[in-house]
């Protein structure tokens, strides 16, 4: 008998202990994490066995809660606890809810965006929490970033775009949602010498700045993706795509958004798939929707193809297939062609709002109705639908799903769905 054999034979017990010592080691270390669209940003939930069908009344409402004030922010939800965005007396709060819709706490970040003139009618809370392991990170419509802790709502640091890095707010106020990877915290305050920023995650302290192409910021909540050579930050401005390295803040590549009106409506996220991004804008003489190949290094990025016709203002799209999902005016589903960009297929639902889980597509239209849109064997059939009938104001959120439930925020209300 060699001597591993009997080292293993002596030390039997601990030998089936260790895996398993190592199994919670691991799950310890696992961090929660959540944010704007989904775990990459892109529309997509990785969930299973969701109803084939919605029943004629809509899915069960599971919980609602009303209180959490003005605005348009989706929610976010890790681990055991949902976060969300919003507005009390004009100040701006991060409120915790447990799953089963009771309020933990409510932690105060400054001022709310309450607009002035035309964008008054548009007040309230704009960004998504973003949650990374005990922290979340939350941005009010005046560019107050402030890193609380979950578990008590205690805040950790702030820092103030306007106030500490010399930002500069937009009509309709800071919308972005911030990106944040292991070491930092990634935002836009949008001003001349400043233009982006990181930020350690821990600390708030400034790890770099960069003026990028001093343009001012747009209300888009930024990408992270990493390419063969570099990881880059991809987001837009009031004119342009571009790509900053998360090093440095080097600029990259950059892409001209033609026809920008002054309302802004660069609102969307890029996507990014195989060495290519996806945009679309509302711009009435821009391009639309476009595809755009990013170089391996991230220094160069040109337009494969453009479609006028689709445009999108803040709703989103999705990449399925390799093909394009979105809602747009006149209430269709439009689906563009990966090669060239034409439409080959649509379907009649409401515009609004667009995500993807288990092979269907759920669009939260701007007229309240929610839409299921089986997608099976390259064919769309909507079959489930919903009204929101709590909560007032503007439908203007995009839908969260996580564990089986569908979270939808309208205005003062936040409901939570059954749709497994």
């Amino acid at each position: 008998m060699n001597k591993l054999a009997r080292f293993l034979i002596k030390n039997l017990p601990l030998v089936l202990f260790f895996p398993l010592v190592l199994m919670f080691l691991m799950q310890g270390c696992k961090q929660d994490s959540a944010q704007w669209r989904g775990e990459n940003r892109n529309g997509i939930y990785d969930e299973i066995n969701l109803l084939e069908t919605w029943p004629n009344e809509g899915p069960e409402l599971v919980w609602f809660a009303e209180g959490i004030g003005k605005g348009y922010a989706s929610p976010a939800v890790a681990s055991d606890k949902l976060f969300v965005n919003g507005e009390i007396d004009s100040i701006s709060h991060l409120f915790a809810y447990d799953l089963k819709g009771n309020l933990l706490w409510k932690t105060p970040n400054g001022p709310e965006f309450m607009g002035s003139g035309f964008s008054s009618t548009y007040p309230g809370a704009r960004s998504t929490p973003t949650v990374r392991g005990n922290l979340v990170y939350t941005t009010s419509g005046m560019g107050r970033i402030a890193c609380i802790e979950s578990s008590t709502g205690s805040e950790k640091w702030a820092v103030d775009l306007i106030k500490d890095l010399d930002g500069t707010n937009n009509y309709f106020g800071y919308s972005e949602s911030v990106i944040v990877d292991e070491k930092n915290v990634y935002c836009n305050p949008g001003g001349d010498k400043i233009n982006m920023a990181a930020l350690d995650r821990k600390t708030g302290e400034v790890v770099w700045t960069t003026e990028a192409l001093k343009d001012t910021f747009s209300y888009c909540s930024p990408i992270l993706v990493t390419l063969p050579e570099r990881k880059v930050i991809i987001t837009t401005s009031r004119h342009n795509l571009f790509a900053v390295d998360t090093k440095n803040g080097e600029l990259l590549g950059s892409y001209k958004l033609e026809g920008y009106e002054y309302d802004g409506e660069h609102c969307n996220s890029p996507v990014y798939e195989d060495g290519y991004i996806y945009f679309i804008a509302n711009d009435d003489k821009g391009r639309g929707a476009v595809k755009l190949e990013i170089s391996p290094d991230g220094k160069n990025i040109k337009e494969i193809w453009s479609n006028d016709k689709i445009r999108n203002n803040f709703h989103g799209y999705v990449l399925v297939e390799d093909k394009l999902f979105t809602t747009v005016q006149g209430n269709w589903l439009k689906v563009l062609a990966p090669q060239n960009g034409t439409v080959t297929d649509s379907i009649k639902v409401a515009n609004g709002s667009i995500i993807f889980a288990d092979n269907k597509f759920i669009c939260y239209g701007t007229n309240g109705s929610v839409n299921l849109i089986d997608y099976n064997q390259g064919k769309l059939k909507v079959s489930g639908k919903l009204e929101i009938d709590k909560g007032s104001g503007q439908h203007f959120s995009h839908p969260v799903i996580a564990d089986g439930i569908m979270y939808i925020r309208h205005g003062d209300a936040l409901t939570a769905y059954k749709i497994n």
